[in-house]
Order: structure tokens, then C-alpha cells, then sequence
């Protein structure tokens, strides 16, 4: 009884002199240096610099061609919104360097993995802009092979597609096909449990996965400041033990970069990477969105004169790269895109209501064929009627 009273009394004693001679568990050592994996004080940024001199001009034409088409690209895809074509669009206006570059950097073998507002880097990747839309429109399941294009489905709910990203990509390590998935996600999903499991598994499986953060300053109309006290959210990287990047993500040349190291990192075994991209959605969340009811005229302003398009576009005129014929090749290639889109998009489909249970399964469950005949009689009925 004694001896019970003593180690409940020492258990129960507050810290002091007693325990000053106790150290840490010599089990206990830090799994990984976090110097090397903190990004840097501020976001990196090649436009404007002397770094520009060392980019490939072909590239910067390249990227430049790319990123008028993605502009028109959001213009009309907004457009069609007003026209009663499209049931909701989320812009990437302002954010279109991110986009850009997200798809630029990857392989043909590689994976993309978009959130909803990642309509543009699916174009960028090579996806007909009617398929891409089409899932926005309210029309046939993701409007794509997923497996034909390497580009997931389109992910409306927060951060869910990063933990599939993960899975891909460690599933690629295993085979050791060199496969790499890039995954995007905006400010507002690192707040998701989400985006926790999906780092966390990617870090201690040494996944080659890239994330992409799209901090474009809000989560529908929550500012950054209301969902997190880090210092940045690259910094959330290091708690994971992998390294995280800050760049301007307007500046596609160092997006470009920034994301072409990070996959080379990852093809190479060298496990996963958390990129920031600091950006700014100059249009609202959504067209169902009143954003002047959360941010002021002013900042909008701001982020104006940071346009992704016009800084590329003075980088390029400034060094003689580009003239006005150039200027208007883009637009015209950019124009004929977003006349293609207009004119397929104004087409009524073609809706077929059994798909509904096409693509759900491999093999139909009986639910499925159950309410598949129900609804094949109410239709044969009605056609009867």
C-alpha cells in the first residue's frame, strides 16, 4: 500500500527540482532536418529579374501563346454562364499562370489531378474544353476518360482528390513506371482533413506526388487570415518532412520552374513537394458569387496590375521577343478557340437518362439493374403515351 501511495504521489507531483535531472527518451531523435525543407521568406519570382536572362525564349513564347488562349478560354466559359449554356463556372481569371504551367510541366505518362476550378488546366493538358465543361453544364458523369487523358475527374468537394493523387503515385512507385501526379487545390481545401492524410501518407511513403496550392487569397468569401496562423502554407510542408516552395503565382516563369523542379524531385525518388502559388481570382468564386459583399474595389485593382498576361507580355516586348504581329497571332488563335467553343456549347446535347447508370460500376450491383428497369418501363410507357 505504501509503495501505491508513493508512485501515485510522484505522478501526481508537479514539475521542478525532482525532475530536473530526467532528459528526453533517448528513442527520441528528429526524423529529418527541417532546414533544408523550409521555403523562403518570400515567394520566389523570375519576371522582373536578372533570372529571366537565363529562360529558353521558345519557352516564354510558348507559355505566352498559352496563357492569351487560357484568358479567352475564362471569358468565354464565364459568357456562357449568362447565356444559360454553362450552370456554373468557376474562373481562373488572375490565375492562369498556375494553370498553365501545372499542365506544361508534366509527361504524357504523368497524372493530373484537378479541383473544380482547374477547368483550364485540363484544356492546357490537351482536353477538349467541351468535355471539360460539360460536367458544369449538368451533362454526363466528367465529361472525360480520366484514364485516356491522365487527368482525374473534375473533384468538386474539397481536397478529396489529393488522397487519390497519393495513391496513384505511390501505386507508380511501386511498379516503377517513372509516373509523377500532380494534384491542385486552393487555400481553402488545406483546411480539409484531406489535405492532412494526403500529405502525411505522401511524405512517409515517399510518394512522387506534387501539390499545388492555389492561394488565391480566398475560400469563397473566407480570407486566408480566418484559416490558418502559419506563417505561409508552404510552411505546412515541413510538418509532414517534405520540402515546401513559395512562388509568385503570377509569374508563370517561375511557377514553371518551380514545379519543373519539384516533379524532376519526384521522378527521381526523391518523394513529394507542397507548392504555394500566390495568386488572385480576379473574378468572383463562382458566377453565383456577389464578391464586392467581402473585398474592396481597391484590392482587386491591385491585382490588376499583376496580370499574369500583361507582365509576361511587357517581359517579352521589353527583351524584342515580341511585336505586334505576335501579339495578334496569339489573339486570333485564342479567338478561334473560344468561337469553336461558343458553337459546339450552344448546341443542345443529346441526353441519353439511362447513362445515369452507365460508368458506376465495372459490373451493375441489382440495385442498379433493379432501377435501371424501372426507369426503362416509365420511360417505354411514357414514349407509348
Amino acid at each position: 500500500m505504501d509503495s501505491l501511495r508513493q508512485r501515485s504521489s510522484t505522478v501526481q507531483e508537479p514539475p521542478g527540482a525532482a525532475h530536473a535531472h530526467r532528459t528526453t527518451p533517448p528513442t527520441w531523435r528528429p526524423r529529418t532536418d527541417p532546414a533544408p525543407l523550409l521555403p523562403d521568406a518570400e515567394p520566389l519570382r523570375v519576371l522582373g529579374t536578372d533570372a529571366v536572362a537565363d529562360a529558353d525564349p521558345a519557352l516564354l513564347l510558348r507559355l505566352y501563346a498559352e496563357l492569351v488562349r487560357g484568358r479567352r478560354y475564362n471569358t468565354q466559359a464565364t459568357a456562357l454562364t449568362k447565356q444559360g449554356r454553362l450552370a456554373v463556372y468557376p474562373s481562373t481569371t488572375g490565375q492562369e499562370a498556375c494553370e498553365i504551367a501545372a499542365a506544361a510541366v508534366l509527361e504524357d505518362r504523368d497524372w493530373l489531378f484537378p479541383s473544380y476550378r482547374d477547368t483550364l488546366a485540363a484544356v492546357a493538358r490537351g482536353l477538349d474544353p467541351v468535355q471539360a465543361l460539360t460536367l458544369l453544364r449538368g451533362d454526363w458523369h466528367t465529361g472525360y476518360d480520366p484514364r485516356e487523358h491522365r487527368i482525374a475527374p473534375l473533384c468538386t468537394p474539397l481536397a478529396t482528390q489529393l488522397p487519390h493523387a497519393v495513391g496513384l503515385a505511390h501505386a507508380a512507385r511501386l511498379k516503377g513506371d517513372g509516373v509523377v501526379a500532380l494534384a491542385m487545390v486552393g487555400d481553402g481545401g488545406t483546411s480539409e482533413g484531406d489535405f492532412h492524410e494526403a500529405l502525411n501518407f505522401a511524405a512517409v511513403w515517399q510518394a512522387p506526388v506534387v501539390f499545388l496550392v492555389q492561394n488565391n487569397g480566398f475560400a469563397i468569401s473566407v480570407p486566408l487570415a480566418k484559416q490558418t496562423a502559419a506563417p505561409s502554407l508552404a510552411h505546412k510542408a515541413v510538418g509532414y518532412g517534405m520540402p515546401g516552395r513559395l512562388v509568385d503565382g503570377n509569374d508563370v516563369v517561375a511557377v514553371h520552374q518551380v514545379l519543373t523542379e519539384a516533379v524532376a524531385r519526384a521522378r527521381r525518388g526523391g518523394g513529394p513537394t507542397l507548392v504555394e502559388a500566390v495568386t488572385y481570382r480576379i473574378d468572383a468564386h463562382t458566377n453565383a458569387d456577389d464578391a464586392t459583399r467581402y473585398r474592396e474595389a481597391d484590392e482587386v485593382e491591385t491585382w490588376r496590375a499583376h496580370d499574369p498576361v500583361l507582365i509576361l507580355e511587357r517581359e517579352l516586348t521589353g527583351r524584342g521577343l515580341l511585336d505586334e504581329d505576335g501579339r495578334r497571332a496569339a489573339a486570333e488563335a485564342a479567338e478561334t478557340m473560344a468561337a469553336d467553343l461558343r458553337e459546339r456549347m450552344n448546341a443542345d446535347p443529346v441526353l441519353d437518362p439511362m447513362d445515369l447508370f452507365a460508368h458506376v460500376y465495372a459490373e451493375q450491383t441489382a440495385q442498379l439493374r433493379e432501377q435501371a428497369a424501372q426507369l426503362r418501363a416509365e420511360l417505354e410507357a411514357e414514349g407509348e403515351a
